[in-house]
């Protein structure tokens, strides 16, 4: 096994386009268990550690533009208010030493249906920035799943930046697993209300063979949400809507059984984490105020 390590961007494409089937490795923490397990076994390892542009990142007026490295740590500490469903996720990654090294750019890279990152972009709405020496292009996030654990990413691009709207109403994650640390996700499950356009998203882990986000659920919610004129009233969202969204969430899932959880109790666990979550946003939406103010 060869260890490429190159000191610039430019240099990184290069060496990836010389060597399309070199793994990037800055984390590590989803490759190195690969390794060491002997499950994967690359002939060119890519080490982007050298490169700081991958560890930036800049809040724009819309948009988040997250390098590919930034550490879930900094998105902790530096993120929560424009990114809150992303942060609660990064909070259950693993270890503090984990979350120290780790970034949403090796999640996306390894495309584990399990990665933490993954409900939270998918409800926020992102568009992953791949490059290459042939140019550069941005993936939206419900395109770039392709497969268990298989993206859309081209045999010689590299990750560079996550582009994430700004939160412009609450945003909730949960996730359920067999401790509270160290431990992959038995499943998980992320929601964002976006008020600007009157919609609401969803993004699902561990509960299909990729992520995915509810669509039956979110039309259902959506038409409901703007037949009652919740966004502008501020009313309560009655009950037997709640049911059915987490109905219909829960049918949006295609587990399996392993060693984790059975196919059944992952869909009732998810139906029960978008119950919660829909409750617990649309009452930090009420309170906000904003339904009384027009949803300005």
């Amino acid at each position: 096994m060869d260890f490429l390590r190159p000191a610039s961007w430019e240099e990184a494409l290069a060496a990836k386009a010389e060597h399309p089937t070199a793994v990037p490795i800055a984390g590590g923490t989803d490759v190195m268990v690969e390794i060491n397990f002997d499950h994967r076994r690359p002939g060119y390892l890519l080490d982007l550690n050298r490169i700081g542009e991958l560890r930036a990142w800049a809040v724009g007026d819309e948009n988040v533009e997250l390098g590919a490295c930034v550490p879930y740590t900094h998105i902790m500490e530096h993120l929560r208010t424009p990114l809150p469903g992303l942060a609660l996720a990064s909070h259950t990654v693993a270890s503090p030493q984990i979350r120290n090294r780790g970034g949403v750019g090796g999640n996306l890279g390894t495309a584990s249906p399990a990665g933490d990152a993954h409900p939270a972009l998918l409800a926020a709405g992102a568009e992953v920035e791949a490059e290459s020496v042939r140019g550069t292009r941005r993936i939206p996030i419900d395109a770039f799943y392709t497969g268990v654990k298989r993206n859309a990413l081209a045999a010689d691009e590299l990750i560079k930046t996550v582009h994430i709207k700004k939160a412009s109403g609450p945003q909730q994650y949960s996730k359920v697993g067999t401790r509270n640390a160290m431990v992959i996700a038995v499943c998980a499950f992320g929601l964002a209300l976006h008020p600007e356009t009157r919609t609401v998203r969803t993004g699902i882990g561990s509960a299909a063979p990729t992520p995915v986000r509810a669509r039956d659920a979110e039309a259902f919610l959506n038409a409901a949400l703007d037949e009652g004129g919740f966004w502008e009233n501020g009313k309560s969202i009655p009950p037997s809507v709640v049911k059915q969204f987490a109905d219909l969430v829960s049918a949006a899932c295609n587990p399996i059984d392993d060693v984790r959880g059975t196919a059944a109790y992952r869909r009732h666990a998810v139906g029960i984490m978008a119950r919660r979550q829909l409750g617990w946003t649309w009452e930090q939406y009420r309170g906000d105020g904003r339904a009384l103010e027009g949803v300005a």
